[in-house]
């Protein structure tokens, strides 16, 4: 297959384009090299894919191993976790494909000299939690990458990828990607005959915790921008539980995760009294939320309710006491190595607050909202499962691909399967590549067709906030506002306003109803026609720019399905106030959404919840 240029368009032709090299993206594209030995396999990644992703800065922790080799845990083991932590709500096809096949990546990352330590006594590896395995992960995203770059043909970092092609004869039928440089400005059009979307979720649509200076500081990547959802929504996929926002509890200011201190130095945290609150209101969550109360371990999301309700009342701040677990130097280094391995901002928060870890505890918060499908919630593309297991409704074609004909997905971007976190989105990514070679040989004659005037239209489209910026930069004075156009940023701070004081962002202790979710689309509908005047300087605004728009588009989703779920069902990650019960007679039910690109309108509808493991 050819590559040309022209006029600062490149064309790239080839068999499977992934786009995010991200730990998915890096499955995808190893798996796709050992089935499709002679395909041409490209990645296509934002930054560079050395260290992109949410485990560019390293982790402490995989999150999700099983230990079949050791008889510690089963699929069918994960599978019930899962689905009691999601509240009763999970794709368990999918959960299930993971967990059968997620030790064999853990152990790929040990060959590849990942460094995984191992528990003197038994001689397995050492466990955080029963689910997690500790290693020496600053180095975790390096180690992967290579065995990707060396499955690749091509590996495309820093291009923004903005938009996805459909095929000219096709609508259903995935062509490939368009985006552009974000160093050079050249226009790069990839068509594929599958694409594999495995880029990340989204941060700073709600208005975040750490402002002004600090807004880049929170938990999950700030340059994941919502591109899993955008890309796909606007392809016409299906989408699935949008509405499951995740909200964390984080070391304040620092953001730092609370999991090896509460699972591994089995830390403590308190009101600030000294009471221990987690079980305190197990009753009145019962008249709400059932009997998922009784779950163990406690989910997530009622955890989070439990600290809300302190905080709520008066009894917060609520404190993690680091200082009563830090008794031997052992535990001392594996508290510092937590946050040096993956936020070393949290140890740096410390220094510049005057907190020694040994002698003081430290404050928790809950975080702004985040939307994503590979950590505790499970927000995503609606995706066909294996064959093997899928009960019909759930599989309607190959492993991992969307409602789109050759589009598939992995990590952040398949919805309705959580906990996958770095190791098992690797893991998804190869199931997903596998089964994209196997359309590819089931499709042999099969090549996308692009009309040349949508590319053209596209260029122009993409480009547009350069062109706005220069024509209208001398219509003023001077300064950065404009009744001409607006700066990304202006766009992101006027989105975060919105999603927080209307879609239950934290500034309304994650709260909403009928009426704010309502106003809230209508203000984002205006933001998405002001969109139009976007301005930008140069290519760096320009990638914040197209960042902004696929923020606004996973938004609009979010909004949309928390408007059609009228019940509380994730409590801890947002309340509807006018619905403040877990409905399980008329809302066990997945909420599924399609946007049509043709006729530029949304639908609702449900699926039902099917459960394969008892």
């Amino acid at each position: 297959m050819s590559t040309r240029s022209s006029k600062g368009t490149k064309f790239v032709d080839c068999d499977v384009l992934i786009v995010g090299g991200g730990m998915a993206g890096c499955g995808a594209a190893y798996e796709a090299r050992h089935w499709g030995r002679k395909l041409k396999i490209v990645i296509v990644e934002k930054a560079h894919i050395d260290r992109s992703g949410a485990v560019a800065m390293g982790l402490s922790a995989i999150n999700c191993y099983m230990g079949m080799r050791w008889n510690e845990n089963t699929p069918e083991d994960f599978v019930r976790y899962v689905r009691n932590d999601l509240m009763g709500i999970a794709r368990e096809d999918l959960v299930y494909d993971i967990a059968r096949h997620v030790d064999s990546t853990v152990h790929l990352f040990e060959e590849w000299g990942l460094p995984i330590i191992y528990d003197k006594q038994t001689g397995h590896y050492k466990r955080e939690g029963r689910w997690q395995i500790l290693i020496h992960g600053e180095s975790y995203k390096p180690i992967v990458a290579e065995a990707a770059k060396k499955s690749a043909s091509e590996v495309y970092n820093r291009i923004m990828v903005t938009h996805l092609l459909r095929d000219s004869t096709r609508k259903n039928r995935i062509a490939g990607a368009a985006g552009f440089d974000v160093r050079n400005g050249t226009f790069y059009v990839f068509r594929a005959r599958t694409v594999i979307v495995s880029a990340g979720g989204a941060t700073h649509v709600y208005r975040p915790r750490a402002v002004g200076e600090g807004a880049g500081r929170t938990w999950y990547a700030p340059w994941s921008t919502g591109s899993a959802y955008a890309l796909v929504i606007q392809a016409g996929a299906k989408m699935t539980q949008m509405e499951n926002r995740l909200v964390v509890t984080r070391f304040k200011d620092g953001y730092g995760p609370v999991g090896a201190w509460f699972l591994a130095l089995k830390a403590i945290a308190t009101n600030v009294y000294g009471e221990e609150y987690e079980r305190k209101y197990v009753e009145e969550q019962r008249k709400l939320y059932g009997n998922y109360v009784d779950a163990k371990p406690f989910p997530t999301c009622l955890r989070n309710d439990a600290m809300l309700r302190e905080i709520r009342d008066g009894r917060g701040p609520v404190l993690i006491h680091t200082e009563r677990v830090l008794d031997t130097r052992e535990k001392e280094e594996l508290g510092w190595e937590d946050f040096l391995d993956m936020t070393m901002s949290q140890s740096i928060a410390w220094a510049s607050l005057n907190i020694d870890p040994k002698t003081t505890p430290s404050e928790l918060q809950t975080s702004e909202p985040y939307v994503m499908g590979s950590h505790a919630t499970c927000s995503g593309a609606w995706a066909s499962g294996p064959s093997d297991i899928s009960p019909p409704g759930y599989h309607w074609g190959y492993n991992r691909m969307t409602t789109v004909e050759g589009l598939f997905g992995a990590g952040d971007t398949v919805g309705g399967s959580a906990h996958k976190f770095s190791s098992g989105s690797f893991t998804e990514g190869r199931l997903a590549a596998k089964a994209a070679v196997a359309f590819i040989e089931d499709h042999p004659d099969e090549r996308p067709e692009v009309d040349d005037s949508y590319i053209r239209s596209l260029k122009e489209e993409v480009f547009k906030p350069l062109e706005t910026f220069e024509v209208r930069r001398n219509q003023i004075v001077a300064g950065t506002v404009s009744p001409l156009y607006i700066y990304a940023r202006q766009g992101v701070v006027r989105l975060e306003k919105i999603m927080d004081e209307y879609c239950a962002g934290w500034g309304q202790m994650y709260t909403t109803n009928e009426y704010q979710l309502t106003r809230g689309l209508e203000l984002l509908l205006m933001l998405k026609v002001d969109l139009q005047n976007l301005a930008a300087e140069d290519l760096h605004q320009l990638q914040r720019a197209w960042e902004l728009h696929h923020r606004v588009w996973t938004a609009e989703a979010v909004v949309r399905h928390t408007l059609y779920r009228k019940e509380t069902r994730w409590p801890g990650y947002y309340y509807r106030a006018d619905y403040p019960k877990l409905d399980e007679v008329n809302w066990h039910v997945f909420v599924n959404s399609r946007y049509d690109p043709d006729t530029q309108t949304w639908t609702m509808s449900s699926e039902p919840v099917h459960q394969l493991v008892p």
